[in-house]
């Protein structure tokens, strides 16, 4: 495990390099970018333990904190979806300079969309695109952080409304959520993702959703937009993973399966069946 700062796009970002176990196959690097505010925290022993299982196929990961999270530089409030795509991208033009048999990426909930902005607008070629649980609307998406706020009973004032953190935002107020100051910039940043504006091709997608139950299908919105895609002619499979919501629990909580799907989709190049 390889510990550092990266020079960002505005600050410097704190970075944890899992190399691939010696002697082992070179089957390239993994970017992972990571789900937003709280759930980051949830996920990390995830993360850590996807690095340690694609290490044993002989795939780098290299984990990202983007600016203004974890133990990078900067505040919350100082964040950027412009910044933390530059921020994405200093980390692939890291890990091309290792010169190994190619990069993925593997992002978690906003970290998938991220993903996939990123993947738009990068030169470094991209073998496989992994999306974990990726948020479709980063309209509902804010909606539903907000309602974190009302939930916890933080909001201060009888009767608010989402609507209500809303107007404040969109009048250029930043709002506190769980301890989380969210910027008017960065919420309407995200308000205005949807995952429908991002074409995919030609790298091939593996899309994971965790279900409760063996037989259950992934979201509606999932298999909307994967229809879309296809139709499309696009490279992307969406299969059901039986999980825990890890990045949604307080208590540490894994997803082995998922792990196992998704090793075995970036050493094979598709997702199993």
């Amino acid at each position: 495990m390889q510990p550092f700062f990266l020079d960002g796009a505005a600050r410097p970002v704190f970075c944890v390099y899992h190399p691939p176990k010696a002697d082992t196959p070179d089957n390239g690097d993994v970017l992972y970018l990571p789900p937003f505010a709280e759930e980051m925290n949830r996920s990390r022993f995830m993360a850590a333990m996807l690095a340690r299982s694609l290490a044993e196929s002989g795939i780098g990961t290299l984990i990202l904190d983007p600016h203004g999270t974890g133990d990078s530089a900067g505040d919350f409030t100082d964040g950027r979806w412009t910044t933390w795509l530059g921020d994405a991208e200093a980390a692939l033009s890291w890990l091309s300079g290792k010169e190994r048999a190619g990069i993925s990426l593997v992002g978690l909930r906003l970290g998938a969309v991220l993903a996939l902005d990123l993947l738009a607008r990068t030169t470094h070629p991209i073998n496989h695109l992994v999306l974990w649980q990726a948020v479709t609307s980063g309209s509902q998406f804010i909606t539903q952080f907000l309602r974190i706020r009302m939930a916890a009973g933080l909001t201060g004032e009888k009767g608010e409304t989402t609507k209500d953190l809303r107007d404040r935002l969109n009048a250029g107020t930043a709002v506190e959520v769980a301890g989380y100051m969210l910027s008017a910039d960065l919420a309407a940043d995200i308000d205005a993702l949807k995952l429908g504006d991002f074409d995919p091709r030609p790298t091939p997608v593996s899309w994971f959703e965790l279900v409760s139950d063996e037989g259950r299908e992934a979201t509606p919105a999932a298999r909307r937009q994967i229809d879309v895609w296809r139709a499309a002619g696009m490279d992307v499979q969406l299969r059901p993973i039986v999980g825990e919501p890890f990045w949604s629990l307080q208590e540490t909580a894994t997803a082995p399966n998922l792990i196992d799907a998704t090793r075995q989709t970036l050493t094979d190049g598709k997702a199993p069946a």
